[in-house]
């Protein structure tokens, strides 16, 4: 996605409510102010550090102890709060050098239990004190988000796979906590560089601590084609040999795709898979001449422009291929949305923009799928339901704000991802190695300091459906360069995802922030030291 450089910054515009909260430690009460210069061994995080911000916290009483004696309590008739105790323990063990045995009885301990009550879909409520920690919720993935909530209040060294020396307490008190929106995405983009499963499953575990839902996968570009598909096979076995650089590529088997969405499932994230159409499709038209206008089809392209590849609209076959990919794609795809791409198609004319999306969105509702589009979408007609992912900066025209708004208040929901505040690939400073420019420079304040209810003029706040920070590769091969552009700030765009308005304030959130890089030390998760957040020394 491309546009131009921003100059308008922005500043804070919402007030901190987490401020009051004591911070109550194991031994003792921990001061306001900055970030402990490491997690103290034997230490209990203070709950006003938590990330994403709690919709409501209030510390008190004494902390609770997890010792060698400790049992995880589940639902004896729920496998499901069996496999969120299996995944707690799975954390615990390696660090305490406890056994921590699930249990379907007994007292005290962690209890984890589903229960009715106003949680919603994603809530859940802790309870911490001297003689254990309950977390209740009413569906499995509040239960889960309440699992990362805890995480966060035990020291950071319990993130570490060797027993390590220490205490394990957890702060007195109670969190409430929801979501402010329902979706809240981070894109991959395993086009312009391939990433396997294992890589793709280290970033679904990154993404899970900061409870994000949904993982939009970036599966075809113009350099890759990332998903077999068995009606038109060379898409996969030609058009995704290769990458930006000319590399190998790759691209997922079916099989491949399905242990992605069942390990997303795992850790309560929804797949959303992208063929991006009609544009920025030159691996597609470079595997099957028939999809071009002319019969002809191009070379594999290795290079990083954008706007020059489009299917050709005219052809009936165009629209046998989009079925066929549709279909296979829906298939393996348990989950709700299906992401058409839809933006910089600069090859395809209005017309024919309008006309392919016309055709092209039931396609995907007869295989039972949501429409996601980019919000070039707006400019034809989206489909009832569907979304349109904003991805414009502060600086874009008034004009095209204002097609997207009026869309919104026709009922299109909106996911938003401005690029010149959570597109994860821009670079931090001039200075930074990895990442590109073209929507300027994005330091972690300017990543975070936005309102997503209040952004897009002229829009209902009701149409903001969520935020999605995307991750585009055209610089990135790595998981060590996954981890420096999405830390420290991925987190922030998680925050503003989850954590009620009334808590967003930068002064405190860099505080909360600092506290998060002991537990990346303890994960092997390399990060930017920005200097506008006070790190805790090494």
């Amino acid at each position: 996605m491309r546009r131009h450089p921003s100059t308008t910054p922005r500043t804070p515009r919402l007030t901190r409510a987490l401020g009051s909260l004591l911070l109550v430690a194991a031994a003792g009460v921990f001061a306001v102010g900055a970030a402990p210069a490491g997690q103290e061994r034997g230490a209990a995080t203070p709950l006003d550090r938590i990330v994403p911000a709690p919709a409501s916290a209030e510390a008190g009483g004494s902390p609770y102890l997890i010792t060698r004696d400790t049992r995880i309590r589940i639902d004896a008739a729920r496998e499901d709060t069996r496999r969120i105790g299996a995944y707690l323990a799975d954390v615990l063990r390696p660090s305490t050098g406890y056994p921590l045995p699930l249990t379907t009885h007994g007292r005290g301990g962690i209890r984890l239990r589903l229960a009715n009550g106003r949680f919603g879909a994603e809530g859940y409520r802790l309870d911490s004190g001297a003689r254990g920690v309950t977390i209740t919720a009413r569906e499995p993935a509040g239960l889960f988000h309440g699992v990362q909530t805890l995480r966060q209040l035990l020291p950071a060294a319990v993130e570490r796979k060797s027993v390590q020396p220490g205490l394990w307490p957890v702060a007195g008190g109670t969190v409430e906590d929801a979501p402010r929106y329902a979706y809240r995405g981070a894109m991959l983009d395993v086009s312009r560089h391939f990433f396997t499963v294992a890589q793709v499953k280290r970033y679904i575990d990154e993404l899970a601590l900061y409870k994000i839902n949904k993982l939009h996968l970036h599966l075809s570009d113009d350099q890759g084609w990332r998903i077999a598909v068995d009606s038109w096979p060379r898409l996969a076995t030609y058009g995704g040999s290769t990458q930006v650089g000319g590399g190998p590529g790759g691209f997922y088997t079916k099989d491949d795709y399905r242990e992605i969405v069942r390990y997303a499932a795992s850790r309560y994230l929804e797949v959303v898979p992208e063929i991006d159409m009609p544009g920025h499709t030159n691996a597609a038209l470079a595997s099957y001449a028939e999809l071009n206008c002319d019969g002809v089809a191009p070379p594999l392209y290795t290079g990083t422009k954008v706007g020059f590849s489009s299917l050709c609209v005219a052809k009936d076959r165009t629209y046998d291929f989009v079925d066929d990919v549709v279909r296979e794609l829906a298939a393996l795809t348990p989950g709700r949305y299906l992401h058409i791409g839809g933006d910089e198609a600069h090859s395809t004319s209005h017309d024919d923009y309008v006309k392919f999306m016309d055709r092209v969105q039931p396609v995907v509702a007869k295989y039972g799928k949501t429409v996601i589009g980019w919000h070039q979408l707006t400019g034809a007609t989206p489909a009832p339901g569907a979304l349109a992912q904003y991805w414009g900066l502060d600086s874009t025209s008034a004009a095209e704000k204002e097609q997207v708004a009026k869309a919104a208040r026709n009922g299109t929901g909106l996911i938003l991802s401005p690029a010149d505040r959570v597109y994860l690939d821009m670079k931090y400073t001039k200075d930074t190695p990895l990442g590109l420019a073209w929507a300027g420079y994005v330091e972690v304040r300017r990543s975070y300091d936005w309102d997503p209810g209040a952004y897009l003029p002229g829009a209902p706040a009701s149409a903001v459906r969520g935020v999605e920070a995307p991750l585009w590769s055209e610089t990135l091969s790595t998981s060590a360069h996954i981890d420096y552009m999405a830390f420290p700030r991925l987190p922030g765009a998680a925050e503003l995802g989850w954590s009620p308005a009334a808590t967003h304030d930068w002064e405190t959130y860099k505080v909360r922030l600092a506290a998060q890089a002991p537990r990346w030390d303890a994960l092997g998760i390399g990060y930017y030291r920005s200097p506008q957040v006070p790190w805790p020394s090494r």
